[in-house]
């Protein structure tokens, strides 16, 4: 038996019968390693000025992280929930907000020394090395580490931690040029992966399904695309379709009801 052939007709199942060019992620996106790896961050071909881009994501509420549709310019439904859970004085409702409201995750686009032949992909990371990077743009003796011609390679280093993995980043000693092949660095400014474009949009009424699924998990359909499927990136304008939590328990029954006030006007 052909063993591609047979991986090849599994995907297709997986994916509802749809046969579908799978994305490789590794040449959009670059990860740390356990160890050292040498970076460098360029100016952004989408925001030469600032070469970051925050995006807020919600976990832990489908199968898979969403892209909150804010980023895309439109309303969202947990976004929403949550504003209208903050309005109350009840404590508990607080909570919940807290643990559904959406993460921001930072992307800036990088050369990985050693796999220049790579092009420019993401760096996603966190707050605290956020924090970090603008620290050192802050500081008088860095200042624009971007920068093609006087910018600064820098170290990311990745210890293994408890539970997670921790990062750290420092600059190399010298400042250097991004390349001496001048029309390679045109290249890497214009060839760049959109941040917010390679990140799935679902659609509103989609994500409001699964925020029903997570407050009510006994009545949760399984409605998560396969990892990686691509969502319709022509999403419909938001409609607040009618629809409530079939059940509900006597501790979350102001939940419920904001829940319900929120999507059924």
């Amino acid at each position: 038996m052909d063993l591609n052939a047979i991986r090849a007709k599994l995907d297709a199942l997986n994916n509802n019968g749809q046969q579908r060019e799978k994305t490789d992620y590794s040449t959009i996106f670059w990860k740390p390693e356990l160890g050292k790896q040498t970076v460098r961050i360029v100016p952004s071909a989408f925001d030469p000025a600032f070469p970051f881009k925050e995006l807020k994501f919600h976990y832990g509420i489908g199968k898979y992280p969403m892209v909150a549709l804010s980023n895309f310019g439109k309303q969202d439904p947990i976004e929403e929930f949550v504003k209208e859970l903050r309005k109350t004085n009840d404590k508990d409702n607080w909570s919940l907000s807290g643990k559904i409201s959406p993460k921001t995750r930072i992307f800036a686009p990088v050369i990985v020394r050693g796999e220049e032949d790579k092009g420019v992909r993401l760096w996603g990371f966190g707050v605290t090395i956020y924090k970090s990077l603008l620290a050192l743009a802050e500081d008088e003796d860095v200042g624009d580490f971007t920068d093609v011609i006087n910018g600064w390679d820098m170290v990311v280093e990745q210890r293994q931690g408890n539970p997670y993995p921790e990062t750290t980043v420092r600059i190399k000693p010298k400042q250097t040029p991004l390349s001496d092949n001048n029309d390679l660095v045109d290249k890497w400014l214009k060839e760049q992966p959109n941040p917010v474009e390679v990140h799935n949009e679902y659609d509103y009424d989609f994500i409001k399904k699964q925020l029903q699924n997570y407050l009510n998990p006994g009545s949760a359909e399984e409605d998560t695309p396969a990892a990686g499927a691509e969502t319709s990136p022509e999403s419909t304008s938001p409609q607040k379709s009618d629809f409530t939590l079939e059940t509900a328990t006597a501790g979350n029954q102001d939940t419920v009801s904001k829940f319900d006030d929120l999507f059924n006007e």
